[in-house]
C-alpha cells in the first residue's frame, strides 16, 4: 500500500462505465484507500465494477442503499459478502426487521454494513415533504440508534451530524461522512456538506469524496491535497 493512502478517504466512483472508472482510480488510487462502486456504476457493469477494488489494492465501498422487504435485503446482502466488498449500506428507514436480516445475513463475513439516516441532499423541507417533521439532525439520530440497536455496525449521516452522532453513539461505532467538499467548493445539489478537517474534528470514521476529485482539472493532486488534509487533521486530534 502506498505510504500516503489514506485509509479514510473514500473515492466515489461516480462514472458511467467501468472503464472510466479504473481510469479514475488508477490516478488517485495512491491517495485513497477505498473506492466507493455506487448505483450508476453497479447497475451497468455489475459484480465486475466490485472487483476494481481488489485490482488496485484498495476496499471497495458497495453504496447500493438496499431498502426493501427483509427477506430481499437479506438475500441481496449475502450476495454482496460473496463479492468480497469491504462496505455495503442499506437503509436504517428500512425498519427493524429488514435491519436485523441484513445484519445476520453479514455476520459470517468480514462484511460492514452501514445504515444511511439522511440522505445529504435532503434539508428539513424535504423531510417534512415526506412527512417527518423533526430537522434532519433529530431524524438522523434516532434512524442512527435504531439502526445500531439491531446489530449494525456503522452509519452514513452528514457532516452535519457527525459530532452529535460520534458523542450519542460513542467510539465503535462507524461513522461515514459523504458530500465532502473543500472549503472553497461549492455544494451543488448535496445541501449538507463539510471539509475533509471538520469532518475527522468532529469523529467521521470514512470520508466519502466525489466530484471534488473527479472534476479536478488534476485528480491525482486533489486526492493527494484531501488525504494531506484528513492527516493533519488526524494529527490535531491526537494532541488535543
Amino acid at each position: 500500500m502506498s505510504v500516503n493512502r489514506s485509509p479514510r478517504l473514500a473515492f466515489a466512483l461516480d462514472y458511467p462505465t467501468l472503464d472510466e472508472a479504473r481510469r479514475g482510480a488508477e490516478q488517485v488510487c495512491e491517495s485513497a484507500g477505498v473506492l466507493k462502486v455506487g448505483l450508476e456504476l453497479f447497475v451497468r457493469e455489475g459484480p465486475r465494477a466490485a472487483q476494481l477494488g481488489s485490482s488496485l489494492g484498495c476496499e471497495v465501498f458497495l453504496d447500493l442503499k438496499l431498502h426493501d422487504i427483509p427477506e430481499t435485503v437479506e438475500r441481496a446482502v449475502s450476495s454482496a459478502a460473496a463479492l468480497g466488498v469491504t462496505y455495503l449500506t442499506v437503509h436504517a428507514s428500512g425498519g427493524p426487521r429488514m435491519l436485523e436480516r441484513a445484519a445476520r445475513a453479514a455476520e459470517t463475513s468480514s462484511l460492514k454494513l452501514l445504515a444511511v439516516t439522511v440522505l445529504t441532499s435532503l434539508d428539513a423541507a424535504d423531510l417534512h415533504a415526506t412527512g417527518v417533521t423533526d430537522q434532519p439532525a433529530a431524524q438522523a439520530l434516532r434512524l442512527a440508534k435504531l439502526a445500531v440497536s439491531t446489530g449494525i455496525p456503522g452509519l452514513v449521516c452528514s457532516a452535519n451530524e457527525v459530532g452529535s452522532l460520534r458523542k450519542a453513539l460513542g467510539p465503535d461505532v462507524l461513522l461515514v461522512t459523504p458530500g465532502i467538499r473543500l472549503a472553497q467548493g461549492g455544494a451543488d445539489d448535496q445541501k449538507r456538506t463539510g471539509t475533509p478537517s471538520g469532518a475527522i474534528r468532529d469523529g467521521s470514521s470514512l470520508l466519502v469524496v466525489g466530484r471534488p476529485i473527479r472534476d479536478a482539472a488534476d485528480p491525482a493532486r486533489a486526492a493527494r491535497a484531501i488525504a494531506q488534509e484528513i492527516r493533519k487533521a488526524e494529527l490535531e486530534s491526537e494532541t488535543t
